[in-house]
């Protein structure tokens, strides 16, 4: 943006964009008033500065979630979302871990893989049915709340909605999981692995973790964990701002840093 001065017996055209100490130089040389160099430093102001209301506040934050969500869970819930990541497939849980050696040592490695299959197919059909439950925890977002996730820096927004939404969460995903580890056949895997190694003589301690605790727990920590990803994208790179409410927000907070 540029600024026209009219000074007899000068025009001079300004470039705004300038640093206020040239500004300041290029006034003091054409001895112009300091009312006028003011003036045009009062207009540098209000050209630069960067400010948002509480409603693009709000807005901006809960379009962001909605793309980290939204990219989690097509992520995850795709076929074979969690199997085939390297970062994200659920293996044995860790007080189980000696119970797949031994029986991969006892020629069992075909049901322990099934198993494995069947945690991992159950945490993907789950985390497709999860978009209505982090929707309505978004849309509960408060003014005060975004304001202060704005200002907060990486993974603000997603611990929010963590400390926010983890125990409803659980509760809502836990019978998903379930209902998803029936169907793929989970639970009777899991109980057959257990049933062997619980019957061997070399098993001094029987053991029977609790299935459903642990994906729903590795389904919810995966979600978030991707949702915090795509956030930090935003905040980090302006290009990820894919529309000019994220462009303004995030505008906003990294000139606030």
């Amino acid at each position: 943006m540029t600024l026209k001065i009219m000074k007899k017996p000068y025009t001079i055209q300004i470039d705004l964009k300038w640093p206020k100490a040239l500004l300041i130089l290029v006034f003091t040389v054409t001895f112009f008033s300091c009312d006028s160099l003011y003036e045009v430093l009062e207009a540098v102001d209000k050209t630069t500065s960067t400010s948002i209301t509480e409603k693009e506040a709000i807005s901006g934050l809960k379009q962001a979630l909605e793309k980290g969500v939204q990219n989690s869970t097509g992520l995850l819930g795709k076929s074979n979302g969690f199997l085939n990541s390297f970062q994200y497939k659920i293996p044995f849980p860790s007080d189980a871990q000696k119970v797949e050696k031994t029986l991969r040592n006892l020629g069992e490695g075909a049901l322990v893989d099934n198993m494995i299959t069947a945690i991992n197919q159950g945490a993907e059909n789950a985390v497709r049915q999860s978009g209505p439950i982090f929707k309505k925890a978004i849309q509960d977002m408060t003014i005060t709340d975004a304001i202060n996730i704005v200002k907060g820096g990486n993974g603000a927004a997603t611990n929010y909605l963590k400390q926010n939404t983890s125990k409803d969460l659980v509760q809502k995903f836990s019978p998903e999981i379930q209902g998803a580890l029936d169907q793929a056949q989970a639970t009777k895997y899991w109980t057959d692995v257990f049933t062997i190694y619980n019957k061997l003589p070399t098993t001094q301690q029987k053991i029977n973790p609790n299935l459903n605790a642990f994906v729903t727990q590795k389904a919810i920590s995966a979600i978030f964990d991707v949702v915090q990803k795509e956030e930090n994208k935003i905040r980090a790179n302006p290009t990820e701002r894919s529309s000019e409410i994220l462009k303004k927000v995030f505008a906003y907070a990294d000139a606030n840093k």
